[in-house]
C-alpha cells in the first residue's frame, strides 16, 4: 500500500549550489499525490511535482520547473523517499534548492523514520518492464530490462579517479547500508568554473567528497564512493517515473541528463501500454 509521513518534519541548511539557506518541511499528503514541491517564499505558493515531465535542467542536477515554481538538486531528497517507501509528501521549501545536508541521502531517510511513515488506503502502483529501454550518447549509456526486482548495475569511468563499479540490488535495507550515505563528488580544478556559473557557491568538505587531482582531500566513506553515490542519483532520477519499478538498470558513465531522458522514455510507455502498469 502507498506511504504518506506521519507528521511534519524540517530539516535546515544550505543548498549546495545556490549558498543560500533554506528549510525544508515535510508534510503528510493524499494518496496518488506523490511527491509535490511547494515555493512558500514565492507568491501564491505555486507547486511543481516530482515528475520526469517537469524536468528542465540537468546540468550538474536535476531541476524541476512548473509555471513560476522551480527547485533543483532534488535527488538526493527523491531516492530518500523512494528507498523508505514514502509515496506522497508535500514538501514545503523556502528556497529554490533543498538543504546538501551531508552531500548524501542519510540525512533526510533519518529525517523521515523520525517522523514515521503512514500507510494508506491505495495500492502503490508498479512498473513491471516488459520490453527494454536504452538512452546512449557516443560514449555512455544506461538501460533498463525486465527483472524480477529492482537492481542497478553501474560502471563509472573517470579519467582521474579511474574504474569504478557497482551491482546493488536496491531494496530499503540495502540501499541504507551501502548507498544512502554516498557524498557527492567535487573536483578542485572545477570549483572556480562552477561557481562563475553560479553552481557550487554552497560547497564544502562538510558536504562533498572534494578531489585534487586523483586523491580525495576529505576522508572517503567508501573506497568506491563515486559510483555509489552515481547509484543514488539513478535512484532519485528514475523515481521521477512516479511509480516503483521493477528492473534491471545497467549504466556507463550516466548522469541526470540520461538518467531523466529514460524516466520519460518509461513514462511513454507506460501512457501507451497500460498491460505493461500494474
Amino acid at each position: 500500500m502507498q506511504q504518506t509521513i506521519a507528521k511534519a518534519a524540517s530539516y535546515t541548511g544550505i543548498g549546495l549550489h545556490s549558498g543560500k539557506d533554506v528549510t525544508i518541511s515535510l508534510l503528510p499528503a493524499p494518496p496518488d499525490t506523490g511527491i509535490v514541491f511547494i515555493r512558500v517564499d514565492l507568491p501564491g505558493q505555486p507547486r511543481v511535482k516530482a515528475w520526469a515531465g517537469n524536468v528542465t535542467q540537468t546540468m550538474r542536477a536535476t531541476t524541476l520547473e512548473d509555471g513560476l515554481a522551480k527547485v533543483f538538486t532534488v535527488e538526493h531528497l527523491l531516492a530518500a523517499c523512494y528507498a523508505v517507501g514514502l509515496d506522497n509528501c508535500l514538501v514545503e521549501i523556502n528556497s529554490v534548492e533543498p538543504p546538501v545536508a551531508d552531500g548524501s541521502s542519510l540525512p533526510f531517510i533519518e529525517l523521515i523514520r523520525s517522523a514515521g511513515l503512514v500507510r494508506q488506503d491505495r495500492p502503490v502502483r508498479i512498473y513491471d518492464l516488459k520490453q527494454s529501454f536504452i538512452v546512449r550518447y557516443p560514449d555512455k549509456f544506461i538501460a533498463i530490462l525486465p527483472y524480477d526486482g529492482f537492481r542497478i548495475t553501474f560502471t563509472s569511468l573517470h579519467p582521474q579517479i579511474g574504474i569504478q563499479f557497482g551491482d546493488y540490488e536496491i531494496t530499503t535495507e540495502i540501499f541504507l547500508q551501502e548507498i544512502a550515505s554516498a557524498r557527492t563528488i567535487g573536483f578542485m580544478h572545477e570549483i572556480a568554473e562552477m561557481q562563475t556559473k553560479g553552481l557550487a557557491l554552497g560547497g564544502s568538505p562538510e558536504n562533498a567528497v572534494l578531489y585534487d587531482g586523483g586523491k580525495a582531500i576529505n576522508p572517503l566513506r567508501f573506497p568506491d564512493e563515486l559510483v555509489r553515490h552515481k547509484i543514488l542519483d539513478v535512484v532519485g532520477d528514475l523515481s521521477l517515473v512516479g511509480q516503483r519499478l521493477r528492473g534491471h538498470v545497467v549504466a556507463v558513465k550516466s548522469g541526470h541528463e540520461l538518467n531523466t531522458a529514460l524516466a520519460r522514455e518509461i513514462i511513454l510507455s507506460a501512457n501507451t501500454d497500460e498491460e505493461v502498469v500494474r
